[in-house]
């Protein structure tokens, strides 16, 4: 007896859907947070918030509409991605021998979006590449 595959990419027991729901809200949440702590007047502390609120927004949408939800997931990779390039200004600190922590809570927020973003963006490619596989 031979088991069947899964219909969806599955990560830690949750679907894309889920996880993008998950990752901007924690997208948002980290944007409240520093915004907060930092007493940040500084519109670019929200940045996260503003790349979370669109991906958990499509996570939803691919909830409520199915039919739609490969375009919605595709939208949302390129947030994700946005969210790893944005995070890649951490890395200008290095190269330029600054202190990377001089700003602990802008340095914490870049490397806090090269991180995840990169590994949202992975996640992400894996559930396209895996879903192709399905169909082929």
């Amino acid at each position: 007896m031979t088991k069947e595959p899964q219909k969806e990419f599955i990560f830690l027991g949750m679907n894309m859907r889920d996880i993008s729901i998950n990752y901007g809200v924690i997208l948002i949440l980290w944007a409240m947070i520093v915004s907060i702590l930092s007493n940040s007047q500084s519109v670019t502390s929200w940045i996260p918030a503003m790349l979370g609120i669109p991906i958990c927004l499509l996570g939803f949408l691919s909830k409520w509409y199915p039919s739609k939800q490969k375009l919605f997931m595709h939208i949302v990779v390129i947030f994700g991605l946005l969210c790893f390039l944005g995070g890649l200004d951490f890395l200008r600190s290095l190269v330029t021998g600054s202190d990377p922590f001089g700003n602990i809570y802008v340095s914490s927020s870049k490397l806090m979006l090269l991180l995840t973003g990169f590994g949202f963006s992975l996640l992400c490619i894996q559930s396209f590449r895996y879903l192709r596989r399905l169909k082929s």
